[in-house]
């Protein structure tokens, strides 16, 4: 049994359009890339048809590991989902106990995780310290900065 692997359908889209443009336009364009440079005569010392090839295997490798993804993709709706506790999908706004500084992140799938536009990896220590908590709660996660504290000001589904 392969193991499922959580994703938002933001992230499930995006993989299905990474999937689409290197079939539809990476592949095409190293055939075409490997064709030309074996017109280019003796291979044993065409760098273009090696580096062709290397870059087919690099794209082969790609679509295989997106198509594996999405096979194993379990894609959760957030907008569906409901609760007052923290959970997969979840967009959480926090205080730094320190700072004062809010931030707002969304719990999603580890491949889809982007820090800077606030996407957070449910395998994160900060993920996992928030699952299950309610707004008010309060959390300590360590960072390789140091201890950080927060308290939970808003939990959504959207």
């Amino acid at each position: 049994m392969m193991d499922k692997v959580p994703m938002t359908a933001a992230g499930f889209q995006r993989l299905q359009d990474d999937l689409k443009h290197l079939k539809g336009s990476e592949r095409p364009a190293i055939i075409r890339a490997i064709a030309e440079a074996r017109e280019h005569g003796d291979l044993s010392e065409n760098a273009e048809y090696h580096a062709a090839r290397e870059r087919q295997s690099f794209i082969e490798g790609q679509i295989g590991e997106i198509e594996d993804r999405i096979s194993r993709a379990e894609v959760i709706e957030a907008s569906k989902l409901s609760g007052n506790t923290v959970k997969f999908g979840a967009t959480v706004t926090l205080v730094d106990e320190d700072t004062e500084d809010e931030v707002t992140y969304q719990l999603v799938g580890e491949f889809e995780a982007d820090i800077n536009a606030g996407l957070l990896s449910i395998t994160s220590p900060l993920a996992r310290a928030l699952i299950a908590k309610t707004v008010g709660d309060n959390i300590e996660v360590t960072t390789p900065g140091g201890s950080k504290a927060y308290e939970i000001l808003k939990i959504e589904f959207r």
